[in-house]
Parts: structure tokens; C-alpha cells; sequence
């Protein structure tokens, strides 16, 4: 079995699950709640979310309500920009905590290099946060190579994770190489495009050949890379549950060709602060 084969038949990575329920944009929290409670008795084990999402007590209390251990679920969140002062950081992390309703995060990410985010002064708290078992791995969001390479020279734990927009349209090839070479996981978030990739030709033959939907071709191409996980956004459960199909999605060689064939680039979300402008 091949390496990319290996990949696709693993529903985890290095501990981390490799598809999982985003929340951006699910701030209504009947529904944030519901959502989550319905992603985790599905089978997710993997929920995202962040300070600036405005939903942390919800997705808390959706794991809360599930039918699922705590233990079994692999919760991430994220630091605002204006929240990465060194003590800010340790404050505004030990809310997050209280919001959820746990005593420790699997995975806590600088949501950006950018407002008050200093390499040393940030990272030394997440450090401490690391030290005081409050988040049992340290990442980053949005990072391109060059902050990846300060990050890792700085930090004293592993990093484990950089989640950044990936999707068909955006290979990001440069980043999942890095991240083979360091041993950091990828987590693509916006995997859909933003709905972008549903009226991408060359998804839509490889969905009819299969008789699946675009988002899960394009879900279980992301799942097939190396080193990478997927947190697609999703609120009904008709698309959590389509998006969940996209593990049993093996995709061929020709499959994969004709993904990587597309030659449209487009980034959903780049704003002025992005590392890369």
C-alpha cells in the first residue's frame, strides 16, 4: 500500500483526527450547540474553534450534551490577534477554558502572526500553558515558512500543528512539503472554497464518477495528503453528514491527476495583516 493509500485508510494523524467540524460563522448558539452534539454522536472526534468566533461556550456546551467522552474528543481553539501579549495570552486562554467547560485544550493555535503577536513573547506563554497542562499541544494559524522557522526555534514544545486555508484551488504545496520535512500537520480550513469548488469542472467529473458530492472529493483529496487533516464548516446536518462520507472516498491515481491538474488559484481569506501580502 502506497504512502498516499496508508493515508487515506487512517482516520487519525499523529493524534489528531484527521477530519473535523469547523465553527466560523456558527455563532447562533442553539445551533452551534446542536451542530457539535450532532458531529461528535455522528463520529467526529475533532472540533475546531477560536476566541474570535464568538462560540466557545457553545461548542462546549454541544461536547457537554453529546454521547461522547470528553477524553475521546480532540478540541482546538485559537488566540485572537490583539490577545497575543504574553500575559494576554495566558488570561485570555484560561476564558477560552471557562467557556468550554474544560480543564485543559488538546490544541491551542496563535490565530495569526499579526496585532500583538511577538515570536518570543507569545510562544513563551503558550509554553507556560504547555508546562501548566492546560493545552496539551501548541500550534499556529495562517503561518507561512518563515514564521514557521522563528516559531520552531523559539518554542520549547513540539509544534504540532499549522492550520491554514487549503482546498483544491489552493494546494499549498509549499506548506504540506514543510510540513513532511518538520513533522507539522496541516489543517486545512475553508477545504469547500467557501462553495468555490462546486462549480470546479474537474471536481464535479471526478464526484460523478464516483457518485459523491463535490465537497467530499474534495475532502478526501485533502484526506489522501500527506501530513494533512481537514475542519470543514458545516451547521445542518445533511452537510455533516456529507462531509463525513468523504472518509470512505477512496479516490485513484487518475482521481488525483485530474484534482492537481487545476490550474485556478484563488484565496478566500486574505486580509491586509496575511503573512503572505
Amino acid at each position: 500500500m502506497s504512502q498516499r493509500e496508508t493515508a487515506a485508510h487512517s482516520d487519525s494523524l499523529d493524534g489528531i483526527p484527521r477530519l473535523g467540524l469547523g465553527t466560523w460563522q456558527n455563532a447562533d448558539r442553539d445551533q452551534c450547540a446542536e451542530s457539535v452534539r450532532r458531529a461528535l454522536e455522528m463520529g467526529y472526534r475533532h472540533v475546531d474553534t477560536a476566541q474570535a468566533y464568538d462560540n466557545e461556550a457553545s461548542v462546549g456546551e454541544g461536547i457537554a450534551a453529546a454521547d461522547v467522552d470528553r477524553e475521546d474528543v480532540f478540541l482546538a481553539t485559537k488566540v485572537w490577534t490583539q490577545n497575543l501579549a504574553h500575559d494576554d495570552v495566558i488570561e485570555t486562554t484560561k476564558e477560552s477554558l471557562d467557556a468550554l467547560g474544560v480543564d485543559a485544550v488538546d490544541l491551542l493555535y496563535v490565530h495569526w502572526p499579526a496585532g500583538a503577536y511577538d515570536p518570543e513573547e507569545t510562544l513563551a506563554a503558550f509554553d507556560q500553558l504547555h508546562d501548566d497542562g492546560l493545552i496539551r499541544n501548541a500550534g499556529v494559524s495562517n503561518f507561512e515558512p518563515e514564521q514557521l522557522d522563528a516559531a520552531q526555534d523559539i518554542l520549547d514544545a513540539p509544534l504540532f500543528a499549522n492550520q491554514v486555508e487549503m482546498h483544491p484551488l489552493l494546494p499549498q504545496h509549499e506548506l504540506v512539503e514543510y510540513g513532511r520535512d518538520h513533522d507539522v500537520t496541516l489543517v486545512a480550513y475553508s477545504p469547500l472554497a467557501r462553495g468555490k469548488v462546486f462549480d470546479v469542472p474537474e471536481i464535479r467529473d471526478v464526484a460523478d464518477k464516483h457518485d459523491a458530492s463535490p465537497a467530499q472529493v474534495s475532502i478526501a483529496w485533502l484526506l489522501q495528503r500527506d501530513g494533512v487533516a481537514a475542519i470543514p464548516k458545516a451547521t445542518g446536518e445533511d452537510h455533516i453528514r456529507d462531509n463525513w462520507g468523504a472518509l470512505r472516498l477512496d479516490l485513484d491515481d487518475e482521481d488525483v491527476e485530474t484534482i492537481e491538474s487545476i490550474d485556478e488559484r484563488d484565496r478566500q481569506v486574505d486580509p491586509e495583516f496575511g503573512p503572505w501580502d
